[in-house]
């Protein structure tokens, strides 16, 4: 047998292998947080066994009445949809700008822009508790919004505005001359030709939001307006944690972040490389 071809098998078999146990470790997390959240308290703590010996379903009702979550879950609904919805669209329009329109210190600011990118959200936790306490933003729904929105612009612009980079500018000379506005060049050819880089967008600032609570907890007081992961602290307490309604309420908390990932997961792969790359 060809040495090359023998030294081409072993390769492979060792890439397999290595994917394989990285795989494994990523899965079994959440392996284990399905089979957690359906045994009972003394299981959790008494039994090492990979699956329950009675399978407690009862446990995401009573996860979902106790933690009331259907507030939580509608308050992370709306703050990802609305948010989400934003960012795609301010991103969306300056990054279009940033490629295609000539101005004065264009590049200076987009380069200011993706600076922030290097701010860790925590450090900015006082001056924008300021802020909004400032402008009377305090404790709503909307301050909390604007906290989101701002934070997803600078990644958003990045990923868009190299993507409209790489799109052939003779297909909007085309529709230039056959007397198509700038704003209808955005709408009409630029953003349907961007629908991974979108997608992309999507699902990680959809992940981004939906998981985020250090942010809703210095900008909110009042529980009503909490996100769901604020449902989540219901099950532990100063000296034990319920572990099969915690682990059930983390399952909820991640079945809608899963569903949009699987409804978008083919773009996902195919926005990143084609915002990475610049032609």
């Amino acid at each position: 047998m060809n040495v090359h071809l023998i030294k081409k098998r072993i390769l492979d078999s060792v890439t397999h292998v290595i994917l394989i146990t990285v795989a494994l470790t990523c899965v079994f997390p959440v392996f284990w947080m399905l089979s957690s959240s359906l045994k009972t308290q003394d299981e959790v703590f008494t039994s090492m066994r990979l699956l329950p010996q009675s399978w407690r379903f009862s446990n995401y009702l009573e996860a979902f009445v106790q933690a009331d979550f259907g507030v939580y879950f509608l308050n992370s609904l709306f703050y990802t949809v609305v948010g989400v919805f934003f960012i795609v669209f301010i991103t969306s329009l300056a990054a279009y700008g940033f490629a295609r329109l000539e101005f004065w210190g264009r590049n200076a600011l987009f380069y200011i822009l993706i600076s922030t990118l290097l701010i860790p959200i925590p450090g900015v936790f006082i001056p924008l508790y300021l802020l909004l306490k400032n402008l009377g933003l305090l404790d709503t729904r909307t301050g909390l919004l604007l906290c989101y929105i701002a934070g997803g612009l600078a990644f958003g612009i990045f990923l868009l505005k190299s993507f409209f980079d790489n799109l052939p500018k003779e297909i909007e000379e085309a529709a230039l001359i056959d007397g198509c506005s700038r704003f209808g060049l955005y709408w009409r050819i630029a953003l349907p030709l961007a629908r991974p880089a979108l997608a992309t967008l999507v699902i990680m600032n959809s992940l981004t939001i939906w998981n985020e609570f250090l942010l809703a907890l210095v900008v909110l007081q009042d529980r009503t307006k909490m996100p769901i992961q604020r449902g989540l602290m219901v099950f532990q307490g100063t000296f034990i944690t319920d572990y099969p309604m915690l682990m059930a309420g983390l399952t909820i908390a991640t079945i809608p972040v899963v569903v949009i990932y699987l409804f978008m997961q083919k773009h996902i792969i195919k926005g990143i490389a084609a915002g990475a790359l610049k032609g």
